[in-house]
């Protein structure tokens, strides 16, 4: 530990935590003023008020006898403060203040008349208690212990701090994720008893795979199994996923669930209780509220529950003896936190996989490169179906270029070639029709009709988008109306659509098909599931509902606006969310069509005609590989005005091998009275990941004991890469 001042972080200069001079908590912020004439009672109430607002040293009190100093995990999300802090332990707290209970204690406190004194109140957590502290003055004493719950077990303390290392990040800021906020009527609650193990599962859904049966008995028997799951398209995979962790409760352990959204949550939760029955296991998301998310999270603390299933931040659920991991869906983008330091599930799952020895098992219908790596390298084996199998489940995937657009006029009105629109006109006499557009809205991006310039805003040159019916154009960035919009290149006054949104797309199948309804789902409301009668479902990538029975087709519409994206995962990610539509229609054998309408000679799009994800993330790695972009390297995104970019990787002592690309302009507006910003990406070669990880946190600690002002955003393996 450092031998500098552990309470005193005015040491630190710039930190913007330094000790408190002003009123406590809970004085009043502005200065009271005595009214000009008035009663004496009046003024020395004033003046006894202000007297207690001031801290005031307090006598020295008596000490626990047996470990007398806890270290404590301060809730500062600084960079330079990112270390334990000694504190004194109270005679009357020393049965309550136990690792892993929340606390409160005086934080920048000064040294007065050889004791503490002062600082302001922060929360915190004891991580130890110890003998005596490595700090030789005076330390300040505990102020309060919130709860005698311990939360912070040492597992999830050793997994928090792993992944704030990965991520250069705070503890603090990583314990924000991983433990919710107290409620103390939910702890209040006793939990329920554990239920005894279940029986091991029959395989089910995972006799359809030829290591399906395989993987169940290696679980069951309480084994590790690694594995990379391509899942057969069709309604099954909750049911499969329910098996597994059927599977692991039966040999005595844990299992943990990370899915993307809530709709894929309910779906696995109803799955669970059909194959567990009550009370075996709990569900974990935001749309729970934070006193019952909190309640369900102590259950599964105590060992109430041994099974969770949840979003993203269930990814640290303190599951006692942990024996499998399961991420599904790991390409999603929810699968990464929009807080600092970001963490993703997957790689937080292969880290408590790698230090609980638990089994993991990636799923989805699509294979991330990430996941193929973990095949290559032979760290998990492939679980995947046989050719006749996926034969069985699949639907038959047809191609047509959009160019036939503009070669069929009778198709242009419905946004439709011949073929899209056949498709769907016979199959909306079996059932359901779904149609994915890659654009919420109605018409979000426009060009000038003659020469195809992106119509843009004359006052940020922002891109313009037509929010209505009435064809009005505002600026995506900025948000002003454009009424006179002219070309600048040539002049004209005609503008065309690039992309067409799901509102206008609704709006046009439904002239098309005058006799059927039309539903829409995406980010605006999104449908959980639609029933099995013929209807026109227009929905945005991501946003698609379950079809009672399956869609009886699916048109995939302008594959170009995913496909041309300017990020390095464009091909990936559109085959991704191609696969997940596609795997929501009927069998082959049942009539089920997709039509995609994309370039049919593209990788994506021919990895989908022959339902060949795995084959399609295999290539990808090999060129990954050649280029050295990630996941075969390590890579961080710096973002900043150019000025703090500079200065920042100015500090940085980059390991060797490093590779700096850029800095280059950051698309979309500058923030609020602010400069445009730029991004640098930093690129080491493998092995060296934790290494370029805790020097950019150092050259960040180093600027704030510069004073600088100006932020920096650092974010570790970004998920896109332009």
């Amino acid at each position: 530990m450092s031998t500098t001042d552990p309470q005193q972080p005015g040491t630190v200069t710039g930190s913007g935590a330094g000790p408190v001079t002003g009123p406590g908590p809970g004085a009043e912020a502005a200065p009271v003023t005595a009214p000009e004439a008035g009663p004496p009672e009046q003024l020395a109430l004033l003046r006894a008020s202000v007297r207690r607002a001031r801290p005031r040293a307090r006598g020295p009190q008596p000490l626990a006898d047996e470990l007398p100093v806890a270290r404590v995990l301060v809730d500062k999300g600084l960079a330079h403060l990112d270390q334990y802090y000694d504190y004194a332990v109270p005679a009357k707290m020393a049965g309550a203040a136990q690792p892993g209970v929340r606390v409160r204690v005086r934080f920048g406190a000064r040294v007065v008349d050889g004791r503490r004194a002062g600082g302001g109140l922060v929360d915190g957590y004891v991580v130890e208690r110890r003998a005596a502290s490595d700090y030789p003055g005076p330390l300040a004493p505990l102020s309060q212990v919130l709860s005698p719950e311990p939360v912070l077990t040492p597992a999830l303390l050793r997994l928090c701090r792993a992944v704030a290392d990965r991520y250069a990040g705070t503890l603090a800021d990583v314990l924000s994720l991983a433990v919710p906020p107290r409620h103390a009527r939910a702890e209040a609650d006793p939990s329920p008893d554990p239920l005894p193990a279940p029986p091991a599962p029959a395989p089910g859904g995972w006799a359809r795979y030829p290591a399906g049966p395989a993987f169940l008995d290696a679980l069951a028997a309480g084994r590790s199994p690694r594995a990379v799951w391509t899942a057969l398209p069709g309604p099954r995979w909750p049911e499969e996923v329910a098996r597994a962790a059927a599977a692991t409760l039966a040999s005595g352990r844990g299992v943990l669930v990370v899915l993307p959204d809530g709709r894929a949550t309910a779906r696995v939760d109803a799955a669970l209780t059909a194959v567990l029955g009550p009370g075996r296991h709990t569900a974990l998301t935001a749309e729970l509220g934070q006193e019952e998310r909190y309640r369900r999270w102590l259950a599964v603390s105590r060992g109430s529950v041994r099974a969770v299933a949840g979003t993203r931040a269930a990814m640290f659920a303190p599951v006692r003896d942990l024996g499998l991991l399961v991420v599904w869906d790991d390409g999603d983008s929810s699968h990464s936190d929009l807080h600092a330091p970001h963490p993703h599930a997957r790689d937080v799952a292969l880290m408590r996989a790698a230090e609980e020895g638990a089994g993991v098992l990636i799923g989805g219908f699509a294979v991330t490169v990430e996941a193929a790596r973990l095949v290559a390298t032979r760290w998990a084996r492939p679980l995947v179906p046989d050719r006749d199998g996926l034969r069985r489940a699949a639907p038959l995937v047809r191609t047509v270029d959009d160019r036939d657009l503009d070669r069929d006029g009778a198709a242009r009105a419905a946004r439709l070639p011949t073929l899209a629109w056949r498709t769907a006109r016979d199959a909306l006499a079996r059932g359901p029709v779904l149609v994915q557009v890659p654009r919420r809205g109605y018409v979000p991006r426009l060009a000038c009709a003659r020469c195809r310039e992106q119509a843009r805003c004359a006052h940020c040159a922002g891109p313009l988008e037509a929010r209505g019916v009435d064809g009005l154009l505002h600026c995506v960035w900025c948000g002003r109306p454009e009424a006179d919009w002219h070309c600048p290149e040539c002049g004209s006054f005609r503008l065309r659509a690039q992309v067409v949104g799901a509102r206008r797309t609704a709006d046009e199948l439904g002239r098309a098909f005058p006799a059927v309804p039309v539903r829409t789902s995406g980010r605006d409301a999104v449908l959980a599931a639609v029933s099995g009668e013929p209807a026109l479902v227009v929905a945005t990538p991501g946003a698609e509902p379950v079809a009672d029975g399956g869609y009886a087709a699916a048109l995939l519409l302008d594959g170009w606006a995913l496909l041309n994206r300017p990020d390095l995962r464009a091909g990936e990610e559109a085959l991704r969310r191609w696969l997940g539509a596609a795997a929501l229609v009927r069998p082959h054998a049942e009539g089920g069509t997709v039509v995609v309408v994309a370039e049919p000679t593209l990788r994506p799009v021919q990895a989908l005609v022959r339902w060949d994800p795995a084959g399609h993330a295999a290539t990808e790695l090999q060129e990954r590989e050649q280029l050295g972009f990630p996941p075969v390297s390590r890579m961080a995104a710096v973002t900043g005005s150019p000025a703090a970019v500079a200065d920042l990787l100015a500090l940085t002592r980059l390991p060797e091998g490093a590779d700096v690309l850029g800095p280059v302009p950051v698309p979309g507006p500058p923030e609020a009275g602010g400069e445009p910003q730029q991004r640098a990406l930093v690129r080491v070669p493998p092995g060296q990941g934790g290494a370029l990880a805790a020097a950019l946190k150092a050259a960040r600690v180093a600027r704030l004991a510069r004073k600088q002002p100006e932020p920096v955003r650092i974010r570790i393996d970004p998920p896109d890469i332009g």
